[in-house]
Parts: structure tokens; C-alpha cells; sequence
């Protein structure tokens, strides 16, 4: 089978310090090992565990005690949201829940329709199958997942030409969970086709801070509540981004002082990694220098705004301008990117915002 894949049957959930895990996993060369582990380890295995997002754990327990206590396979489930909140591990939590395997894999990945056809004739009844960045998958292969999903059936072509014939090939009940950052590019015969559809919202400071304590618990890192609030309040509203904070002040703390994560070690760690109390990075900075300093508070084009600070228009339009828009800082008009007179107040440069310019009426 082609693609990133991973089996997993879950049993009792472990130890929270335990790193031992049934999961098989291709890791990126590139990335850090000891990170990798780390994220492992600190994503929650039951649904109990999960901190944040009370509305959606409140529905999903719901729909996941009901299937169990009908002894059935769960709805189709699909999770939505940006980058880092939590879907992967949501699909991690429904196969724990259930006591059933996992099977991981993502859009891109399945390339031709005959790769999915072999995981899914490899399923076994109940299990949940987990594509990441579902809206990716190349429309052959999606077209094989509607009888797959509805009616439990895989169509295949023998042959070809004249001679060619459908057989249809029964399927176990499973459960398809899918992950998207981008639910408007699901056609809708697939998106119809979920049971259940859960949308993750950025986190709030207080259960981020909770999250921060709790995976400090796990990597034996002693932080004070001050500690893990600082943490929280930089971490851009995404689990992800706080666990990844927490290592780094780990490090810092390690290397320049002793003792527990206060809030003063935490932000004089973050300030030090280029991560102020906004939660702005270097990249977020050199954008709203460039619109409030370069370009004097003036419109500036997407692909202008992305050459002065290195990075490719995608990149700035689906990485940093999101969060930028969330926190008032810039604004997008007609005529281009400008800033807010809170990104000058951020920036500590003197200057007024430049009016956004009057609308045509037509009558």
C-alpha cells in the first residue's frame, strides 16, 4: 500500500507517562525524532482525557456511547478546522473508544482508486479508517468511497474493453473519519455522506494553560500555573503550537536557570525564540513591518506583501494572515493588505492606519 499509513489497535488506555504505544509510524526524516515521540506521547487516547472543545467531546460521546451500546459501527465522522487542534486525535479517540484498529492515511496519498480498494478489502468490522486532508482526494478515488460508505460495497472493473465486467465486493461496517482544514473544497455528494460532521475552534487560554499542565506532567517538566498561562497565552489558540512552546522552554529553562517554568522564565524563553506575548513570530512581525513602516500604512498586494518578507503567496495567505485577520491586526480591501492602528500600537511605530477607500454605489 502506497502513502502514510498506521494500524493501531487500541486497548486500555496507558499511563500518561508511559511511551510504549502498538502504533506503527512513518516519521519524516526531516523532522526532530525526540519531537515526534514527544507529540506522540502527549496526544490524549481516551475521549475523558481531551481538554477543550466541550461542546464537541459532549456530542461525540454521545454519538460513540450510543453505537457501542448498540453494539454497531460508529456514523461516518468528519472533523473540520485549522491545522493543529486535534482531529487526528479525535479519529485516535473514536477507534479507543470503540475497541476497535485504526487505519491511518491521507488525500494525497491514495493516487488511484486501487489504492484504497486495498485498504479497504483489509478492514475488519468495526474499524475506523482515518484519511487526513480529505478534500484532497483525486475525484476516481472519492467516487469509490460513496458505495463504500453508504451501502458497504466495493464495485472493481475486471477486464477491459468489450470483455470488461463490475463485480461487487462486500465490505465490513467501518467507520471512515475524515480530517479537512478546508471543508468548502468537500463536494457535497461526500460531505453529505458523514454521519456526523464536528467543527474544532481555536482553543481558549484556560484550557490551553490545562493542556500546557497537562503534557508538562507527561514530559516531567515541573511548570507553575503562572508558567503554563504564559505558554497559553502565545500559543495561538492551537494545542499543537502550546506543546511546542513548552518543549522550547524546557530547553530554555534546562540550559539558562533552574527550577519550575514560572511566568518570568517562560516569557523571557518565548522572547528569546522570537515569539512575543501575542503569539506573533518573526514572519508575522516582518508582515505588518512591511505594511506599517515599508509601505507607510498604504494597500499592498498579496504577492508584493509575501516578496518582502520572503515567502510564498500561499504560505502567507493560509499560515499567517488568519491569525493576523482573528487579531485585528490587518485588514483585506479591495485594493490590498493594510494594517490596523492596532498593528502600529503592536509595533511601537507612530502612524494612522490609511482610510479604507469609499464604495461605489450604482443606482
Amino acid at each position: 500500500m502506497s502513502g502514510r499509513q498506521e494500524v493501531l489497535a487500541p486497548g486500555p488506555s496507558t499511563a500518561e507517562g508511559d511511551s510504549s504505544s502498538p502504533a506503527r509510524r512513518q516519521v519524516d526524516p526531516a523532522a526532530d525524532p525526540g519531537d515526534m515521540v514527544d507529540e506522540a506521547r502527549l496526544r490524549p487516547r481516551r475521549l475523558a482525557e481531551f481538554l477543550g472543545q466541550p461542546q464537541l467531546t459532549e456530542h461525540l460521546h454521545i454519538v460513540l456511547e450510543a453505537a457501542r451500546r448498540r453494539g454497531q459501527a460508529v456514523d461516518h465522522l468528519l472533523f473540520a478546522g485549522p491545522p493543529g487542534l486535534g482531529k487526528t486525535t479525535m479519529a485516535g479517540i473514536a477507534a479507543a473508544e470503540m475497541g476497535v484498529g485504526l487505519r491511518v492515511t491521507s488525500g494525497p496519498a491514495l493516487a488511484r482508486s486501487g489504492d484504497l480498494a486495498a485498504i479497504l478489502t483489509d478492514l475488519q468490522p468495526g474499524d475506523v479508517l482515518f484519511i487526513d486532508e480529505i478534500h484532497r482526494l483525486p475525484r476516481p478515488v472519492e467516487e469509490v468511497l460513496y458505495p463504500a460508505m453508504e451501502d458497504f460495497q466495493l464495485d472493481i472493473l475486471i477486464g477491459k474493453g468489450p470483455t470488461a465486467r463490475s463485480i461487487r465486493l462486500d465490505l465490513p461496517r467501518f467507520t471512515l473519519v475524515g480530517a479537512t482544514t478546508r471543508i468548502g473544497l468537500l463536494t457535497g455528494p461526500l460531505r453529505d455522506r458523514f454521519g456526523f460532521l464536528g467543527r474544532l475552534d481555536l482553543y481558549d487560554p484556560v484550557s490551553l494553560a490545562g493542556i500546557v499542565r497537562r503534557a508538562a506532567g507527561i514530559l516531567n517538566v515541573a511548570v507553575d500555573d503562572g508558567g503554563a498561562t504564559e505558554i497559553a497565552t502565545r500559543s495561538r489558540g492551537t494545542p499543537r503550537i502550546a506543546n511546542r512552546l513548552l518543549r522550547r522552554v524546557r530547553d530554555y529553562v534546562e540550559v539558562r536557570a533552574e527550577g519550575a517554568i514560572t511566568a518570568m522564565l517562560a516569557a523571557q524563553g518565548l522572547e528569546l525564540f522570537g515569539v512575543d506575548h501575542l503569539g506573533l513570530d518573526k514572519v508575522d512581525r516582518a508582515i505588518l513591518d512591511a505594511l506599517c513602516v515599508r509601505f507607510c500604512g498604504r494597500p499592498v498586494g498579496l504577492v508584493t506583501l509575501a516578496q518582502c518578507v520572503g515567502e510564498e503567496p500561499d504560505t502567507v495567505e493560509d499560515a499567517y494572515e488568519p491569525f493576523l485577520l482573528q487579531q485585528g491586526l490587518i485588514q483585506r480591501t479591495p485594493r490590498g493588505r493594510v494594517a490596523t492602528a492596532n498593528a502600529y500600537s503592536h509595533l511601537g511605530v507612530p502612524g494612522t492606519p490609511e482610510p479604507p477607500a469609499p464604495v461605489a454605489r450604482l443606482w
